[in-house]
């Protein structure tokens, strides 16, 4: 029972796999970039899902799966066109697919009535293929293991023809990870030719041994037919390098058709003509000769090219508990490193130059097995920007707006843990930009802009950290009714002087909405503020800039990792401190004219004709109340999440090092200003500063002009 287990959540995990294949073809479809097989390859994917949820059967994600497939299979014969409207059904039906498959993952279904309606919009546009008459005939079989067809093959006669060839055929494992179905290709193999299909089952192990991911089964067809070489091996052309496959056959009647004995690769379509099959034969002026005659005049290719296949690379489907447990264990090995090099270090045999390279060795080594570790977790955002296109979807025919997504860096890499939490403050970020700033159509022909909006979602490494933006080409903030609510409702005074940037900020605020309305997608004051709390937890920032006419772009910044970061250790009023260096910007040591107070309290810090906000680390957490002499005489400017900066005076600083991850929230609580804990060298806990969260704790807040009446 354990191992049905096991493969019902392979099943899950593939048709993940499979939802996202079938959206990106339909979308390659609709935007008219697909290439040839992009169809079929939608089709296929349909197809496996149906047959991998009649496997556990899930009756009615099959027969849903199954009339979808039905009208993929008159598109692809050519019978429907690939239109508009037709295209926005199948994606819709894409949806819903997605729906149900989550939906039988958590043990439960969706409604059936439901169901009904979306298949029987698709089957309307459709001209009704794949009807409820189809679907009340169709029955699920299981494949039996006598045959891919599940019938009695030696029943199965054969028409002699012009010559019977046979085909033998064993897939690897890796062809049902690439979503290939044998009973498909030995289907279509004999679509034309009556055939017998005889299993070979000799290389299924024990009971005992079996693996449910291995390969073990093989067939022989033996074909009684007058195509060629080439057309009966062209239907194994999209699973070469995947399988074993060879080609026997006798001499024929035909004096057309060039006998052969020998095995035949399967062809490479990207090989010269003089490597192929078809190009082995004899000039007709000679008459056809045995090729094992020692009188043909075609050599034999080379076993190095008759041999050649391209074999995926191996991967292996591992236990996210297993990895982070692997994390766990680097932390502790980083930790333990950095007590072994301070013990050494305050040792009095210290100083050997065989001890110093063991000790650089050792750390060395340590950041390689962290990197690779943080290589397994690693993931691209593909999967997640995938998700969003539906997001785009509901939110623009909620609006009653025109709108596609446009995406960029797919193959920017992330920490899984990061992905996983990414998803809600990426859904309120694009629906703000189609609700708040794409216009509907009818404003944008007036503007002169295309009638559909474009939100852009992107992803890029800058700096040790990652960045994704989500911009669209809309309206802009209106920023005098920014201004006017946030009056209002209290949150600034009339008669504060604001920046374009200081008004922006006010839509982080809790509770802040601009909508005049209650709708599906806003109007309720949770949105921005939300996002910027997600992001927070996360280690990183969010910034946001707007051109009045041009639209808005939202920026957030994450650490790549939520494990390991490399972070300045820093004194402060007696306690030692850790900045993430990914966020420093600069070191100095200021003279006293570039000081300048603001009232009785708060300061700022000239650092070339810009004026940034200072504050002093020790006094912003609690630890002193004023600075006494020699405390303070060094700065660190930091980056704010703004895309501005501040400057924290700190006492000293001690070293750079890579420091482990340690979050406070679950044994302590959120601490205003400190992101989380690391334990350092000696055994001493430090905390790790949020400069983000600091300068809004801070004794001169990041926006001095914004009073926090709610709070």
């Amino acid at each position: 029972m354990a191992g049905a287990v096991d493969l019902k959540d392979i099943f899950f995990v593939e048709a993940d796999e499979l939802l996202s294949a079938l959206e990106e073809g339909l979308r390659a479809i609709q935007t008219g970039t697909q290439e040839a097989d992009t169809v079929n390859a939608v089709f296929r994917a349909v197809h496996s899902i149906k047959g991998g949820a009649g496997a556990f059967d899930l009756k009615a994600l099959v027969g849903f799966a199954h009339r979808f497939e039905t009208v993929l299979d008159s598109l692809r014969s050519g019978r429907l066109l690939p239109e508009a409207a037709l295209l926005g059904a199948l994606l819709h039906a894409s949806d819903h697919l997605a729906d149900m498959i989550s939906a039988s993952r958590q043990g439960g279904s969706t409604d059936s009535e439901l169901d009904e309606r979306v298949i029987l919009a698709l089957e309307a546009l459709s001209g009704g293929e794949g009807g409820a008459k189809e679907e009340e005939a169709f029955v699920f079989e299981p494949l039996a293991l006598d045959g891919p067809f599940g019938m009695d093959l030696a029943a199965v006669p054969l028409v002699f023809g012009a010559r019977k060839v046979s085909v033998s055929f064993r897939p690897h494992a890796g062809a049902f990870a690439s979503g290939h179905d044998p009973a498909l290709l030995l289907r279509d193999l004999c679509g034309i030719d009556e055939a017998e299909i005889s299993l070979d089952q000799s290389a299924l192990p024990e009971p005992g041994v079996f693996d449910p991911g291995q390969s073990y089964l093989g067939w022989v067809v033996t074909l009684q037919t007058e195509r060629s070489d080439r057309d009966v091996m062209a239907v194994f052309d999209f699973i070469d390098g995947c399988c074993d496959l060879t080609l026997t056959g006798e001499a024929s009647a035909d004096p057309g058709l060039a006998p052969f004995a020998e095995p035949v690769a399967a062809p490479d379509l990207f090989a010269p003509p003089s490597l192929l099959p078809e190009a082995r034969s004899q000039d007709p002026a000679q008459g056809a000769k045995p090729q094992n005659s020692a009188s043909a005049a075609t050599p034999a290719p080379s076993p190095l090219t008759q041999g050649a296949t391209t074999t995926p690379r191996p991967t292996i489907r591992v236990d996210i508990d297993r990895v982070d447990r692997l994390v766990d264990i680097l932390g502790e090995l980083v930790i333990h490193q950095a007590m072994l090099t301070e013990a050494i270090e305050q040792s009095p045999g210290f100083g050997s130059v065989d001890v110093d390279r063991s000790l650089d060795q050792l750390r060395q080594l340590s950041r390689q097995i962290q990197e690779s570790v943080m290589a397994i977790r690693a993931q691209p955002v593909k999967p997640l920007f995938d998700r969003m296109h539906r997001i785009v979807r509901e939110a623009s025919m909620a609006a009653g707006k025109s709108a596609r997504l446009v995406t960029e860096g797919e193959a920017t890499e992330v920490d899984k843990t990061i992905i996983e939490r990414l998803a809600d403050p990426l859904t309120h970020m694009i629906r703000n930009s189609i609700d708040h700033g794409l216009e509907k159509a009818g404003r944008r022909d007036e503007l002169g802009k295309p009638t559909e909006g474009v939100v852009k979602l992107s992803a890029a490494h800058r700096s040790g950290r990652i960045v994704i933006t989500v911009q669209d080409d809309g309206a802009g903030i209106d920023r005098d009714k920014v201004r006017q609510i946030a009056v209002e409702k209290g949150l600034v005074s009339a008669t504060a002087e604001l920046s374009p940037q200081e008004i922006d900020a006010l839509l982080f605020l809790p509770g802040f909405s601009t909508a005049t309305e209650v709708s599906a997608l806003s109007g309720r004051g949770v949105g921005m503020d939300v996002v910027r709390s997600e992001i927070a937890g996360l280690g990183g920032r969010v910034g946001i800039a707007s051109v009045r006419g041009q639209g808005t772009t939202l920026t957030i910044s994450l650490p790549l990792t939520l494990a390991v970061l490399d972070g300045m250790v820093f004194e402060a009023a007696g306690q030692t401190l850790v900045l993430p260096v990914s966020h420093i910007i600069e070191t100095l040591r200021p003279e006293a004219a570039m000081r300048h107070n603001l009232g009785l309290k708060d300061s700022v810090l000239d650092v070339r004709g810009r004026c940034l906000p200072l504050i002093d680390v020790g006094t912003a957490l609690g630890f002193r109340r004023s600075l006494k002499p020699g405390e303070g005489e060094i700065v660190v400017v930091v980056e704010r999440g703004d895309d501005g900066a501040i400057a924290l005076m700190v006492d000293g600083i001690r070293d750079q090092r890579q420091v482990v991850i340690k979050g406070l929230e679950a044994n302590y609580g959120q601490i205003p200003g400190i992101a989380a804990a690391t334990v350092l060298g000696d055994g001493s806990v430090a905390l790790i500063l949020d400069p983000t969260d600091l300068a809004a704790a801070g004794s001169l807040p990041a926006r001095p002009h914004i009073s926090l009446a709610a709070e």
